[in-house]
């Protein structure tokens, strides 16, 4: 979800409904119900907005999402006491870490003689653990999500057995592919809308969007604890036109933040996409430290557009929600091709935005980079004989791996601060065709 809390209202009132139709019915989240919205974000009590809603709501489960993590240990320490359901996650382990240790999985009944077992799965990246600041993740060891998982398959002897994932679509479907005693996978990550799920060696696999646009609703019918029908249909939000009134009164108070509202600069012309947003954050950040180049990942890019007129600070942090501080580095050309190469080739596309030059990846024949060229302002090549001052976020500089000598300076200025103070100097800015990253295919 996101902290998309706007349909909120629709939910609760869908979920009464369904419990008016359907004998049994339990409401559960594939996780990242945090990191996406100022006004869950950004209040004193981070996150607690969201938990205030899912109880009103009525969950019964939720895996934890790599997002889950944005707060710190102490604070989801405080959310999962908040919850009146839990955070499940089977390769989590927190032994040795502030995060009080969350539970596998949690059995629920649906009359006398069936019980389900939702089984809580986390995603882990490439440095094996989840996509979140690695500050927040101190102390926590992650195992594999797909190996983890199979452990339990025991459960399946007498329990209907559902996975809460939060591993995309890929992994879930390889999941399935590996754990035929899984039921049904209800899945997150990746954001995919799965309208009907996929069937994948007998097991339903299930995914509704993100943002809380869809709802999945997956119906089981069970004779003697057995499944012997199982279906999914997905429920757009927008079709809904009835919401829960209560719910909807404190989705308005929690709405009505008059800091949020406050106007930061003005969009000469909308800002469409990862370049023209990118640029933007990027060039805060050089004017900010005074570096000569600044990069931004493209998964810290939160939205999609910003519309022209007035940009709040609500579309500040909506657009970078994770209070990353800058980070300095003197780096030299190679250095900044090994870090370009090792963000290109995680998705085998571009993923950091620029600051200060242009830059062009050329593409191997695996999809992988094979070199870069980078150039200054005026279109000269950079010069190999000097070093430059960087400027990246704190996530890029601690999770994404790559060559440099200094170890560089963590500076107390937070990005969303650093553009914040940026627009208030540039009054007005205009990105409207801004690309400064390009790709060279293998071949051409």
């Amino acid at each position: 979800m996101h902290a998309k809390i706007d349909n909120m209202a629709k939910l609760a009132y869908l979920a009464d409904s369904l419990e008016r139709t359907c004998k049994y019915v339990f409401l559960v989240s594939a996780g990242d119900n945090f990191t996406g919205n100022p006004v869950v974000d950004m209040v004193a009590d981070r996150g607690y907005p969201m938990i205030d809603l899912m109880n009103r709501c009525g969950f019964d489960a939720s895996a934890i999402g790599n997002h889950e993590f944005d707060m710190g240990q102490e604070r989801l320490n405080r959310r999962f006491k908040q919850a009146r359901f839990p955070f499940l996650s089977c390769n989590t382990d927190a032994s040795g870490a502030v995060l009080e240790q969350p539970k596998p999985y949690k059995v629920k009944r649906a009359g006398s003689g069936n019980r389900i077992v939702f089984l809580g799965v986390t995603q882990t990246g490439q440095n094996g653990v989840p996509d979140s600041h690695p500050d927040n993740l101190k102390g926590l060891k992650f195992s594999d999500p797909v190996s983890s998982a199979k452990a339990y398959a025991k459960l399946k002897d007498k329990y209907v057995l559902i996975a809460l994932t939060h591993i995309g679509q890929e992994e879930d479907l390889q999941l399935a592919g590996e754990m035929p005693q899984l039921d049904v996978i209800i899945g997150g990550h990746s954001h995919d809308r799965l309208d009907t799920g996929i069937t994948r060696n007998g097991v339903l696999v299930t995914q509704a969007g993100s943002g809380l646009k869809y709802v999945g609703k997956t119906f089981i019918r069970l004779s003697k604890g057995k499944v012997i029908f199982k279906k999914e249909e997905m429920i757009p939000m927008s079709a809904l036109t009835k919401s829960d009134p209560k719910v909807m009164k404190l989705i308005d108070r929690y709405n009505d933040n008059e800091e949020l509202k406050q106007v930061a600069g003005v969009a000469a012309a909308p800002l469409k996409g990862y370049s023209e947003l990118g640029s933007m954050m990027c060039d805060a950040m050089a004017w900010a430290v005074n570096a000569d180049i600044a990069f931004q990942n493209r998964g810290g890019i939160r939205i999609s557009s910003l519309a022209q007129g007035d940009i709040t600070l609500n579309d500040v942090f909506r657009l970078d929600p994770f209070g990353n501080k800058i980070v300095t580095l003197r780096m030299t050309v190679p250095e900044m091709e090994s870090l370009i190469c090792y963000a290109f080739n995680l998705e085998k596309n571009p993923d950091l935005e620029v600051a200060g030059m242009t830059y062009e990846v050329q593409q191997g024949p695996d999809g992988r980079c094979a070199g870069v060229t980078m150039k200054d302002r005026q279109g000269n090549p950079l010069d190999s004989s000097r070093e430059y001052m960087v400027a990246l976020n704190s996530y890029v500089a601690s999770a994404y791996r790559f060559d440099h000598h200094d170890p560089g300076n963590v500076v107390n200025l937070t990005t969303s601060k650093a553009l914040i103070d940026f627009l208030g100097k540039e009054k007005t800015v205009d990105y409207s065709g801004t690309t400064r990253v390009f790709v060279k295919p293998s071949g051409n």
